[in-house]
This record gives structure tokens, C-alpha cells and sequence, in this order.
């Protein structure tokens, strides 16, 4: 069963997974489809489909290019429209407190905040549209964006790699019970999403407990 669901995405037209993969990631990097459909649950999911050192690095390729021109696109969004993206209805249901905590980081840390930020959940999406709040200045922005882009996709779509090729090798000892290894890898990934995102708003809360616990 496991096999035939790879199978099945790696029958998929690669250049469509390929545009797939690049347009998740664009809209991850820039303000608000990042919370609808995390970016890196995406590339996990395509990175199964990879078969070899070639398409790994199409892949990877396309979607830090698009990781990069996203985070512009998110970075200029936020330079122009300023504080008045901390007013939306995304920013407020989502992620007030971590848009509030990231754009004081990245005045504070600059280029360093921005690779971290590329790494965290909530803050990911939010970090290219309050960098152009804070006004970073785009020759931090840029390098620390293109390394930290290369990095994150390469990251996401290796365990993609990894866990395909993993989940066929168990699913030949396993034989019919390989459906349990799908649940099991599906349940894992969930579990891990799901962590990351309640550590991220809880520190939300945290900070913002301080931040009006200091102002008292």
C-alpha cells in the first residue's frame, strides 16, 4: 500500500511536481499561506518522489529560487505597507504576538534573526513582511534569505528523500502490514507539525506576558 501511494506520486509528471513544489514554497515565504499550508510539510511530501542525485537538485534549485523571491516579495510588502500589516486579519488571528516579537528581533539581531526566523514555525511566514517593517536593510536581508532559503528546502526535501526510500525498504519486510508504516510516518510528521507550532505560540505568550508584566 505504502509503495503504491510513492509509486502513485512519483508516476505524477515530474514538471508538474516540480511547479507544485516551487509554488507551495513561494507562498509559504510570503504572507499568509504559510499558515493555511505549512511549506515544509509540502516539501517532505514531495521529496518521496525523488529518485535520484538529479532531481533532488532540480528540486532543490526551484524552490529556493522561489523561497528567495518569495521572502522579496514578502520583504517588500512589508517595506511599503509598514505597520499597517500588523492590522490584518491574518496577522491578528495567527500571529499578532509573533509578528510583534519578530519585527524587535530583527531590528535588534538583523541578518542573524532573518537565518534563524527561516528555521521557526509562525515566524517563517511572518519574517520577510516585518524584515521591510523594521526596515532591514535589503544587503542583510538577501544573503542571510539566500542561505538560510538553500538550507530550509535542501533540509525538507532530504527527509522527504530519506523517508520514501525508508518506508519502501521496511514496506519489502513488512509486506501487508505496510499500511501501519503510512499511519505510522503520517502520524509522526503530524505530531511533529503540531509540536512545533504550540512551543511557537507558546512562546508567543510567554513574551507577551513579560513584554506586560515590564510595562507595569
Amino acid at each position: 500500500m505504502l509503495t503504491d501511494v510513492l509509486d502513485w506520486l512519483r508516476g505524477l509528471p515530474p514538471a508538474g511536481l516540480i511547479a507544485a513544489a516551487g509554488l507551495l514554497v513561494f507562498g509559504e515565504c510570503t504572507l499568509g499561506l504559510g499558515f493555511v499550508a505549512p511549506g515544509e510539510t509540502g516539501l517532505f511530501i514531495l521529496g518521496t518522489t525523488v529518485g535520484s542525485v538529479p532531481e533532488f537538485l532540480l528540486m532543490w534549485s526551484v524552490t529556493t529560487v522561489c523561497a528567495i523571491a518569495g521572502d522579496s516579495v514578502g520583504y517588500l510588502i512589508g517595506w511599503k505597507l509598514g505597520p499597517k500589516l500588523r492590522q490584518t486579519k491574518v496577522v491578528r488571528r495567527h500571529g499578532a504576538d509573533g509578528w510583534d516579537r519578530t519585527t524587535d528581533v530583527l531590528r535588534r539581531r538583523g541578518a542573524l534573526a532573518v537565518l534563524i526566523a527561516i528555521f521557526l514555525p509562525v515566524l517563517r511566514t511572518l519574517m520577510p513582511a516585518a524584515a521591510g517593517t523594521a526596515r532591514l536593510p535589503l544587503r542583510k536581508f538577501l544573503p542571510a534569505v539566500v542561505v538560510g532559503a538553500a538550507a530550509w528546502c535542501a533540509l525538507h526535501i532530504g527527509i522527504g528523500v530519506a523517508a520514501g526510500e525508508a518506508a519502501r525498504r521496511i514496506e519489502k519486510a513488512v509486506g501487508a502490514g505496510s499500511w501501519i508504516v503510512l499511519g505510522v510516518v503520517v502520524a509522526v510528521v503530524a505530531v511533529v507539525i503540531v509540536v512545533r507550532r504550540r512551543r511557537a505560540k507558546a512562546q508567543e505568550a510567554n513574551d507577551a506576558k513579560d513584554a506586560g508584566d515590564a510595562t507595569r
